[in-house]
C-alpha cells in the first residue's frame, strides 16, 4: 500500500472519516494533507504517545543516527524521556532561532543542553524560516550519518519544516512533507531518499500540557510567534497583577525584575489595584529561586530575577513549571 508523502498515513479510499483517505488511491497526498496545504483547513486526528513510543523502541534497536529536533522557544519538559527508549548517537538540532532575541549568543543556548541526560554527539542551531545554519547542519549530518537517519522530537518542534528545507537546498527531490503548527500533522514514519542515505521523519511526541491544544486557530495566530520576540521587562516595586490577553494572570508582591518571552501579538495589562480578572482560571502558587524561568507550556516563559512567591492563573490542563533560566 502507498503512503501519503505529506503525513505518512497509509492511503485508502474506503472510509472518508479515517486517516489516509483519498478519492484517488494513486494520489500522492491524502485528502487531509491536500486540504491543509491548499486551504489551511486542519482536521484534528486523535492519536496517542503509545504509537510514538513503539517507533522509538524500534529506533533503539538500531545503531542509526538520530536527529533530535527541539524548539528553542518551547523546550519540552519531558525531553529526557527519549533516552528511556534509545541510546543512539544524537545530533541535537535547536530550531526557531529567529524567534528568540538575536542579542543572545548561540553558544550560550547550546551550552544550556549540556546537562541533559542524552547521548548528544553534536549540536547545531537553525532557523528554517531564515535558512540559518543549514549548510552547517547538512555538513554535520553527512559527518555522522548512518544508512538510515531518524528525525525525532515533540510535535510542532519544526521537524517537517526542517526536512523540507534540507530537500529544497540539497536535493532535486520534489517531495514536500505537510507542515502545520497544530499537533499530529505527521501521522506515521515518512522515508525520504536523501542522496546516499535515507532520512526518516517520525510523528511528534504529543505534548498534552501544551496550550496550543486548547486554543482555536484565531487564538493560535496570536500565541505562536512568527518573528523575533521583543522581551517585556517589568520592574516590580509593589503588589501588582499582569494580565496577558485572556490566557494568563501573574500576581507578584516583592521587589523584583521579571521578563516575559511571549508572542509580540499578545496584549498586556498592568494593574495595581485589587481585581478579579482571570481568577476563574486554574491557580498555580509558585515559589521560585533567583534567575529561574516559569514556563507556561506553549505560551512562552517568564524570567524571574530574584527569589519570589508568584501566583499564576492560566487555562486548565496547561503545564506550568520552573527551570534554570534559558537566557
Amino acid at each position: 500500500m502507498n503512503k501519503c508523502i505529506g503525513c505518512g498515513a497509509l492511503l485508502q479510499n474506503i472510509n472518508n472519516k479515517d486517516i489516509g483517505y483519498t478519492k484517488n488511491i494513486n494520489s500522492k497526498y491524502c485528502e487531509r494533507c491536500f486540504r491543509i496545504k491548499n486551504y489551511h483547513d486542519y482536521k484534528l486526528v486523535d492519536i496517542n504517545n503509545n504509537e510514538y513510543v513503539s517507533i522509538l523502541k524500534k529506533i533503539g534497536t538500531t545503531d542509526s543516527l538520530v536527529i533530535l529536533v527541539v524548539d528553542l522557544f518551547n523546550i519540552g519538559k519531558e525531553l529526557e524521556l527519549i533516552s528511556k527508549y534509545i541510546n543512539n548517537n544524537i545530533l541535537l538540532v535547536l530550531t526557531k532561532r529567529d524567534i528568540l532575541p538575536l542579542s543572545i549568543y548561540d553558544n550560550n543556548l547550546e551550552k544550556y543542553f549540556d546537562d541533559y541526560n542524552l547521548n548528544i554527539i553534536d549540536k547545531v542551531i537553525i532557523s528554517s524560516k531564515n535558512n540559518y545554519n543549514f549548510d552547517l547542519l547538512y555538513e554535520k549530518i553527512l559527518r555522522y550519518k548512518t544508512k538510515e537517519v531518524y528525525v525525532v522530537g515533540f510535535t510542532n518542534a519544526g521537524k517537517s519544516t526542517m526536512i523540507n528545507k534540507l530537500l529544497y537546498n540539497y536535493t532535486n527531490n520534489k517531495i514536500e512533507i505537510t507542515t502545520s503548527y497544530l499537533r499530529s500533522t505527521t501521522l506515521n514514519t515518512i522515508e525520504i531518499i536523501m542522496n546516499d542515505f535515507k532520512l526518516i521523519d517520525t510523528p511528534g511526541l504529543l505534548d498534552e500540557g501544551n496550550i496550543i491544544n486548547y486554543l482555536d486557530v484565531k487564538e493560535l495566530d496570536k500565541v505562536i510567534p512568527n518573528k523575533e520576540i521583543k522581551p517585556r521587562i517589568y520592574q516590580i516595586k509593589n503588589k501588582q497583577s499582569i494580565i496577558i490577553d485572556k490566557l494568563l494572570r501573574l500576581d507578584i508582591e516583592n521587589d523584583n525584575v521579571i521578563v516575559f518571552y511571549v508572542s509580540n501579538e499578545l496584549e498586556f495589562l498592568r494593574l495595581y489595584k485589587s481585581n478579579d480578572k482571570l481568577t476563574n482560571l486554574k491557580k498555580h502558587i509558585i515559589d521560585i529561586d533567583d534567575n529561574m524561568d516559569i514556563v507556561i507550556n506553549g505560551l512562552g516563559f517568564i524570567k524571574v530575577k530574584k527569589k519570589a512567591k508568584i501566583i499564576l492563573y492560566t487555562l486548565d490542563n496547561v503545564l506550568v513549571y520552573t527551570r534554570k533560566s534559558l537566557i
